[in-house]
């Protein structure tokens, strides 16, 4: 008796699995919803979708969208779009929103925008809802040496014409924070810029800085600006103290030289006094060789020695007290008698 329940459940279960397997790739609930859905579709192309690996529910539902509101949709170019890696549903809603929002859309720019990389169904409603950017701060500086600091708000609006191929966010950033730099540089005074912050949207907008971006720039606003440093005077005190180091380094460059044409006169007077030391050394040697020779007698050595003994006498005579009390700088007086 249990063998043929186990019999009877195992028979069960495989009617059971057939039948899934024949519902799954026979989806009979998925041909009826298109069908009162108004969608014409086969239940042979519902299997083939199966072993083309496409879900049947996404392009059915898809198609069933579509139709409601109004599209005509192809099965064939659905399928293709799925399989080269796109999202048929966002494709579908954005060609809905754009037909809603009377927005010239057509199925293959969608599916170019869609396998491009970018959201299209948030393109469609950033072109029907303009999206505001902040700027981060961007720092310029002024023609008197004032800097600035700017926060902007850029509205833009999705150009769908341009989103395949055209620059993203992140380039619109930058030349808004380029076109804010060269509108603070170029002004005379920071009180301008301050008093007419309008200037410099017009300015940026005036430059066309949209021309091949996917957005369309619709306004540039000045949200704050903020005083910085006083980047002239910086630079003047900076290019002072340069030129101070400069100085003072050729200073010390001719007092090191002046130091060295000293010590150089000191050499030659020290050479000078040794070539004297050595000229008098030669005067014994030249008496005796006149000796010997017989150009000088006795007599005449001995007026000689007089001669010699009478000037250390006179010099020992200058060298009194007295006399070097009258020297500069000696702190005597010139007449101590008084």
């Amino acid at each position: 008796m249990s063998s043929q329940v186990l019999i009877v459940i195992a028979i069960g279960l495989g009617a059971l699995f057939a039948l899934w397997l024949i519902f799954y790739f026979i989806p009979v609930g998925l041909w009826f919803k298109a069908l009162v859905s108004g969608v014409k579709i086969s239940l042979l192309q519902l299997v083939f979708m199966r072993w083309r690996k496409v879900p049947p529910p996404t392009i059915v539902n898809s198609m069933i969208a579509g139709t409601k509101a109004g599209l005509s949709l192809n099965r064939d170019a659905l399928e293709a779009h799925y399989l080269a890696g796109g999202r048929v549903k966002s494709v579908v809603n954005a060609l809905i929103s754009a037909d809603k929002a009377n927005m010239t859309l057509d199925f293959k720019t969608a599916t170019a925008i869609d396998l491009a990389g970018r959201d299209v169904l948030e393109a469609v409603q950033m072109s029907v809802n303009p999206k505001v950017i902040d700027t981060p701060p961007v720092t310029a500086v002024a023609k008197d040496g004032i800097q600035l600091i700017a926060k902007a708000r850029v509205t833009v609006r999705a150009n769908i014409k341009q989103l395949v191929g055209g620059a993203g966010e992140e380039t619109v950033l930058a030349r808004v924070g380029e076109g804010v730099v060269s509108s603070i540089g170029s002004a005379s005074s920071h009180k301008s810029v301050l008093e007419n912050p309008d200037s410099i949207s017009r300015l940026v907008l005036d430059k066309g800085l949209d021309s091949g971006t996917a957005f369309e720039i619709l306004s540039i606003d000045i949200a704050d600006i903020d005083i910085g440093k006083n980047i002239g005077a910086v630079l003047q005190m900076d290019q002072a103290n340069a030129d101070k180091n400069i100085a003072q380094a050729r200073a010390e460059e001719r007092r090191a030289m002046a130091v060295a044409k000293e010590q150089e006169m000191k050499a030659k007077a020290q050479e000078a006094k040794a070539n004297v030391i050595q000229a008098e050394a030669e005067i014994p040697k030249a008496i005796a060789e006149a000796f010997r020779e017989g150009n000088l007698g006795i007599m005449d050595y001995y007026k000689f020695q007089n001669i010699q003994a009478d000037t250390r006498m006179r010099d020992s005579i200058s060298e009194t007290p007295i006399s070097k009390s009258k020297e500069p700088g000696s702190g005597g007086t010139e007449n101590p008698g008084k």
